[in-house]
């Protein structure tokens, strides 16, 4: 999937409710709501879709406990640097990447965060 502004189809947003879930953004506040004290730092990080009928939260950037994945935080602040848009930032995180030698970037969270860090910069946004 090219990912240079064009929009995002639906099979894309029902791969990632499928694979990692997609609440809606009120569904993920109710939640941390009874999960910790003070939801708003998580609820200001968070990673945001905006389709037609709502604004959803990929499921790939939560842990544990209703935590948000460092990774993905860190991932996620760098490409609002970037000016790159949610949505497509979301996109980019469920496709293959050439720079990750075929690999999705949401798959290699779990490893060292450098590669996913030069992929996200050198992926052609424009």
């Amino acid at each position: 999937m090219a990912l240079n502004r064009q929009p995002i189809n639906d099979r894309t947003w029902a791969g990632i409710r499928a694979e990692f879930t997609l609440p809606a953004l009120e569904q993920v506040r109710r939640r941390l709501d009874q999960l910790m004290d003070d939801p708003e730092p998580v609820m200001q990080q968070l990673v945001r879709v905006f389709i037609d009928d709502g604004t959803f939260c990929p499921g790939f950037q939560f842990i544990a406990g209703g935590h948000l994945h460092p990774t993905v935080v860190d991932l996620f602040q760098r490409a609002l640097e970037l000016k790159v848009p949610h949505n497509y930032f979301t996109a980019w995180m469920v496709t293959p990447s050439r720079e990750l030698g075929g690999s999705r970037p949401v798959d290699l969270l779990k490893g060292d965060p450098a590669p996913l860090l030069r992929a996200l910069e050198s992926h052609r946004w424009r």
